[in-house]
């Protein structure tokens, strides 16, 4: 397994692009299933997950052809309708490829998903939703048969606004006569990108970005060329190192209002913010001040995915915070890891107490999952001497090319 070599210490400053979402680009892979049309996605990460999903298109019969940055789609007459357990253990995503398949072509065998260990994320929202659309479900050896011949628009509520579940249920209803209601739908970016998206290939989907989404069914859909929206997880991490390391980075390709939670915290710790409508700008020129509590919620609550890194940044904050993972049970692996490196932090269930040192110092430590990685290489940005980080590949799940990016703003860091 790969590691992060790290030498901390150096502020980061310098300017960085920020990649497509991730989180965007595997659900709009699933929905080019909806088409029998091409369909161009314009600047897609070169990520073990989006890399992992192509391989399922094409175990199921599609084609996938990279130009460039670019991936070309075409999925018209797919000739396996299961999606390989293989594939599907190794990427939680993979349960996208359900609503879509269901909604062109009434059945689909999927293998239940796998990903990170951060806790329990069952599909039982996404299977609700599905029932409560006429679609008939069993499971059995763990993969989940459904048959949606006897599929019908009607209005969805779910008891908790999920983000899987809400992008499945849009996608399965885009075919269905008369209008799919969802209610209490998750309201994240990557939902209103979707539902672009779809809307661009001749869907017609309205309410993305509130708590009641309305799907329209059609008849036929098209082909497009189409750009995702960037990586509000990544900007986030980028202005997270820039404070950490007492740096100064400007973001291009970077979305204020996809990370306002993160960027009022970083405000109130003393940071220097700024930005315009696709850059943000952070300078932190001394010690940050600590958030008096950080509580991870649905959007536009403060994002799980940037917990582990922000409590990397508390750290070393001047006073205490107290963090409250509210998403996921165990997204704490990272903090056994913090300690080795001279933190003080104190967990219990889904609450970490941390009271900030001056300094970290390097250690040995090993990655658990993609963003509880990020937040070690962010603590180890931080450090007195030199830190390994083991397990470079989850975090490659998310970031790309992610110790050179860091490089080109002066991080001495490198891959072995």
């Amino acid at each position: 397994m790969e590691s992060f070599v790290i030498n901390g210490g150096k502020p980061l400053v310098g300017t960085l692009e920020v990649d497509t979402a991730k989180n965007a680009v595997l659900p709009i892979i699933a929905a080019t299933i909806l088409t029998d049309e091409e369909v161009v996605l314009v600047d897609v990460p070169k990520i073990i997950d989006v890399e992992k999903m192509l391989q399922i298109l094409l175990a199921m019969g599609g084609n996938v052809v990279y130009s460039g940055r670019n991936v070309i789609i075409k999925t018209k007459g797919l000739s396996n309708l299961e999606i390989p357990s293989l594939l599907a253990k190794d990427i939680r995503s993979s349960i996208f490829m359900l609503g879509p398949l269901l909604a062109k072509y009434k059945k689909a065998r999927v293998a239940y998903p796998g990903g990170c260990d951060i806790g329990s994320r069952p599909i039982d929202l996404h299977l609700s939703g599905l029932r409560d659309l006429n679609v008939e479900i069993s499971e059995d050896y763990g993969f989940i048969d459904c048959d949606a011949n006897n599929m019908k628009s009607g209005v969805v509520h779910l008891d908790f606004p999920s983000v899987g579940a809400t992008e499945n249920i849009m996608m399965s209803a885009v075919f269905l006569k008369g209008e799919t209601t969802i209610l209490n739908a998750a309201k994240e970016p990557e939902i209103v990108d979707l539902a672009n998206f779809i809307n661009s290939i001749g869907g017609k989907i309205r309410g993305a970005g509130t708590s009641s989404i309305v799907i329209e069914g059609v008849e036929t859909l098209s082909g497009t060329t189409y750009k995702p929206i960037s990586d509000r997880i990544i900007a986030g991490t980028y202005l997270i190192a820039a404070a950490i390391t007492k740096g100064k980075l400007c973001l291009t390709n970077a979305n204020y209002q996809d990370v306002y939670a993160l960027l009022n915290k970083l405000r109130n710790a003393g940071c220097l913010i700024d930005y315009t409508e696709d850059t943000i700008s952070i300078e932190c020129s001394k010690r940050p001040i600590a958030c008096a509590s950080i509580e991870t919620q649905p959007y536009p609550g403060f994002p799980t995915d940037l917990q582990a890194q922000m409590l990397a940044l508390e750290t070393i904050s001047d006073g205490i915070c107290v963090v409250t993972e509210n998403m996921f049970e165990t997204r704490f692996k990272h903090v056994p890891e913090l300690l080795k490196m001279g933190a003080k932090v104190t967990t219990k269930d889904r609450m970490a107490i941390v009271r900030g040192v001056n300094r970290l110092h390097g250690a040995e430590v090993v990655a658990h999952d993609l963003r509880g990685g990020a937040g070690l290489v962010l603590a180890a940005l931080a450090t007195e001497g030199k830190t390994i980080v083991q397990n470079a590949h989850y975090v490659d799940r998310g970031y790309e090319n992610f110790e050179l990016r860091l490089q080109s703003v002066g991080a001495d860091i490198k891959r072995c």
